[in-house]
């Protein structure tokens, strides 16, 4: 393995050769790369370029770049204070860097060694000849190395070892072949914006100590329920740890919002509530009820159609029978982008059964929010500003940098009567500002990330016509790769039609299986097709691509686009690869 900061930039594949039709974007990279100081522009502008040639700056011709990092100083003094030798990290401690005294020099040089191999791993996540993943099982990795903590501090130059060991057995889910999960891609500005909060490490529940962070959080928020449908962006919401705390924050005000007691006196207090969600919906839902003591029992599942929908007739079938018993329907949640099928459930049609029966209306738009940001698509979200409150999640199909997870509420204040405790020693009540811009006291949690620089970083960088370009390229490529295999030999769909979003659902299907009459040993074999391509991609490292089952439907892959790094060829490699990979099975 290369040293920490020397000289392993380079722009090339891992078997060494280059891409001249990269060169274009690398000269745009090594202009902006010559403003960084410390050295980092030259250590970028060669990873672009490799060590053969260097772009000319005007106003003359370059001296040779070094091929090898400058020696480094032979003293153990600490801090070193040699001025033009590299720092020795091996002589180093985390103690050496600020806050200790003369500690600018020695922390100016570890970041940016730190920052050499976090823009290597950048450079790599977008080449395709590179892995997607470095698989190991855990037990190789556990005896490989090293992973216990120790009384005694280790110097920095280990430090570094451990940044890159960690981010060598990674997987890059900026890949533009990785679509395992719903939240893919990695965006330079959300990077950047993520590099910043960590930077600042402030907490969000003051604006005495995040001025800047809580008013974007404010802009951002409104912006959202604009897009929603409430009128003038009103109402209220809170960026949380993720979907499923966002899912238990509506349930919870939902209940609040009815049986205000409950905060007081607890579930004693009041009758048996029952919430009602799709079968196909996410499994926070009954979760939110474990945790808020509601019951897993009194979560109850509404049957859906073939392509995953709510069936709203059942809905106000369940609703009836649960009155009829003498319970209290207080919350429906619908789903707009389910995990699997990425189905909508018919939003009007569910407003309607809700205002008609006085219950709290929830979309769980966790995964199709981002739909909202496109004209083409946003139909698919008709009646989403019927709700009460809203899931949605920028790190999904925006992608936005984990964690970005919002609950967007209609009523304004609702959210700050159920969660506030006027804690004192946060919330005065004789500040010198606006105490509305103090949020902390509306979350369930006291300390909270700030996730919101991300999102409002990369929109004012994309506009909303960036993430609806982005948003109408993933859906395209999801049509494009149905389009293929809906016919394809060796391909069923698990659901007959166009997605509607970019979850594509199949099954491959061996040639050893193709003349298999369709009965339950077929199925048998048939489930056990997926889990081994699965397994097989992991360990080549050229591709990853989820599966599952699901009710009476045997192990299939479900596909999944919110890259907008891929391209059709990926799209064709993933077929191609699925095909090498199963062929003999």
């Amino acid at each position: 393995m290369a040293s920490p900061g020397s000289g392993f930039w380079s722009f090339r594949s891992e078997d060494g050769s280059g891409d001249p039709e990269n060169s274009g974007t690398a000269r745009a990279w090594c202009q902006v790369a010559q403003k960084f100081t410390g050295g980092i522009g030259n250590k970028l502008c060669a990873l672009l370029y490799g060590e053969a040639e260097k772009p000319e700056e005007s106003g003359g011709s370059q001296p040779p770049r070094a091929t090898s990092r400058k020696a480094a100083c032979a003293c153990n003094q600490k801090p070193c204070s040699c001025p033009k030798a590299d720092v020795n990290y091996a002589f180093l401690h985390a103690t050496d860097l600020l806050p200790a005294c003369d500690g600018e020099r020695p922390t100016l040089a570890f970041l940016q060694d730190v920052m050499d191999i976090l823009l290597q791993y950048v450079v790599k996540s977008f080449d395709r000849s590179t892995k997607v993943i470095d698989f190991h099982y855990p037990n190789e990795l556990l005896q490989e190395y090293n992973w216990e903590l120790a009384d005694q501090p280790q110097n920095l130059e280990e430090i570094l070892m451990h940044c890159q060991t960690t981010l060598k057995y990674a997987i890059k889910t900026g890949h533009p072949r990785y679509f395992n999960q719903l939240s893919t891609g990695l965006d330079m500005v959300g990077l950047a914006a993520d590099w910043l909060t960590s930077t600042a490490n402030t907490n969000m529940f003051t604006y005495e100590i995040a001025p800047v962070f809580v008013l974007l959080e404010y802009v951002t928020l409104k912006k959202m329920r604009e897009i929603i449908g409430w009128p003038g962006g009103s109402g209220d919401g809170i960026f949380s740890p993720g979907g499923a705390i966002s899912n238990m924050y509506a349930m919870l005000i939902a209940r609040f919002k009815m049986f205000p007691e409950v905060k007081e006196k607890g579930m004693a207090a009041v009758p048996r509530l029952i919430a009602f969600t799709s079968e196909h919906s996410h499994f926070s839902l009954k979760k939110g009820a474990a945790a808020l003591g509601i019951g897993t029992d009194s979560v109850i599942l509404i049957k859906c159609d073939e392509r995953g929908k709510m069936i709203p007739s059942d809905l106000e079938r369940r609703i009836l029978e649960v009155k009829q018993k003498g319970f209290v329907p207080f919350l429906v949640s619908a789903t707009a982008g389910t995990t699997v099928y990425g189905a909508f459930d018919p939003l009007l049609a569910v407003a309607d059964i809700c205002k008609k029966y006085k219950i709290w209306m929830h979309v769980d738009a966790a995964w199709g929010g981002g739909l909202l940001m496109s004209r083409k698509h946003k139909w698919k979200l008709s009646g989403v500003e019927r709700a009460n409150s809203v899931t949605w999640n920028p790190h999904k199909m925006m992608g936005v940098p984990l964690q970005c997870s919002a609950l967007l509420v209609r009523e304004e204040g609702l959210m700050q009567s159920c969660n506030q405790m006027h804690a004192s020693y946060l919330f005065q009540q004789d500040k010198h500002y606006d105490l509305s811009y103090d949020t902390g006291d509306k979350a369930l949690q006291c300390g909270r990330h700030v996730d919101v620089f991300k999102l409002w970083l990369m929109w004012r960088a994309k506009g909303t016509t960036g993430f609806e370009a982005h948003i109408d390229k993933c859906l395209e490529l999801a049509e494009y790769l149905y389009n293929i295999i809906k016919n394809r030999e060796g391909y069923e769909m698990v659901f007959d039609g166009k997605p509607q979003h970019t979850n594509v659902c199949f099954w491959y299907v061996p040639p050893s299986l193709r003349v298999l009459d369709d009965n339950e040993e077929r199925m048998s074999r048939l489930s056990k097709v997926a889990p081994v391509i699965k397994a097989r991609m992991m360990e080549y490292g050229t591709t990853m691509v989820s599966y599952q089952p699901l009710g009476d439907k045997v192990n299939f892959f479900r596909m999944v686009i919110s890259n907008p790094a891929a391209t059709h060829q990926d799209i064709d490699f993933l077929i191609e690869e699925i095909e090498r990979l199963g062929q003999d099975l």
